[in-house]
């Protein structure tokens, strides 16, 4: 997630992607996201392997910021709220 283009980042794990994006936009949950405002959906991975992704999410967050923008440009270069592609 971010809070725009180029802005501040968070990356999490969850077993409902949908649901939890709308807590985060909704400020329904306390915390990062909405102290620093970021509810865009700018990326994301599925897997149904829970440990495999609590292992990507642990391994995303090591990685350079500029890392992570190139990760996410190659995906998304425009930037745009995936969210609205769950429903």
């Amino acid at each position: 997630m971010a809070s725009k283009r180029n802005g501040t980042l968070y990356i999490g794990v969850t077993n409902n992607l949908a649901r939890r994006m709308y807590e985060h936009k909704n400020n329904l949950i306390d915390g990062f996201t909405k102290t620093y405002n970021v509810h865009t959906l700018v990326f994301y991975e599925h897997t149904n392997d829970i440990e495999a992704a609590i292992r990507r999410e642990k391994q995303l967050k090591k990685f350079n910021r500029q890392w992570k923008l190139r990760l996410i440009e190659s995906q998304n270069p425009d930037w745009r709220d995936l969210y609205d592609d769950l429903a």
